[in-house]
Order: structure tokens, then sequence, then C-alpha cells
């Protein structure tokens, strides 16, 4: 994002809204579990609702873009992120990025456009709105 802690930790420009506001769990590797199917009905739209200003909902990862881009969404992850500029011009844009785990490290290698290009424009677009 190349913003500062301060910035980061600023909850008048920057929220985090999880899938689920309850921990799911983890799996035999010790990854998390995916998120609870009932959590995110129960509460994600009135969160978003109360956030009527919001510039940029950054997706990170396959649940949150399967919710927010319901049929938009690519059948993958890869094709959904590869196609991120099909997002950014509805307000509030829509930039979908893949979980930043050490699990996706073989797919930022292979997919070198996402640090060339799709982390400048947010990086840019996060400026823009903080500097407002």
């Amino acid at each position: 994002m190349d913003v500062s802690r301060e910035e980061f930790y600023d909850r008048e420009n920057i929220a985090f809204a999880p899938m689920g506001f309850c921990f799911p769990g983890q799996d035999k590797k010790g990854g998390d579990l995916p998120p609870r199917k009932e959590c995110a009905p129960a509460w994600r739209n009135q969160v978003f609702d109360a956030m009527p200003e919001l510039d940029l909902v950054i997706l990170v990862g396959g649940y949150a873009q399967k919710w927010h881009l319901e049929k938009r969404a690519y059948p993958t992850l890869t094709e959904t992120v590869t196609h991120w500029r099909d997002y950014i011009d509805c307000a509030p844009a829509l930039l979908p990025i893949p979980h930043p785990s050490w699990r996706n490290n073989g797919w930022l290698k292979k997919q070198d456009w996402f640090e060339s290009q799709t982390v400048p424009w947010m990086q840019a677009r996060i400026r823009t709105i903080l500097e407002g």
C-alpha cells in the first residue's frame, strides 16, 4: 500500500472488514480455514452501508472477490486479479488482489505483471485518496 504506519492505522481513512468477524480455525497445515458461510450475509452489507464515502475497496483473496464481484468474478482468483482493470471504474473502485501470504509467493513470481502494474496503480490511488 505504501503508506506510513500512522496512515495505515488511521481509522478515519482506512478500514478493514474481514469476511467473517470470527476466526474459523486452522487446517492441518496451519492455514486459516475458509470464512464461515453465515458470517458475511449476517453483517457485511450493514458495515459497507455505514461507509458510503468509500473510494476504494481492496478485495483481498477469493472469498472477498466472489462476495463483492458476484457474477462479475472470473472462475479463478488468477483470472479475476488479471482483469483488475474491469473493476476500477466504478464507485467505489474495486481492486481484486491475492491474499498477502507466504503461500502466494509462487503465484506472485509467476504473475510478474501484478508487482509492475497492479501494485503501483493501487499505491498511487491510495495516495490520491489520502491526500484528497
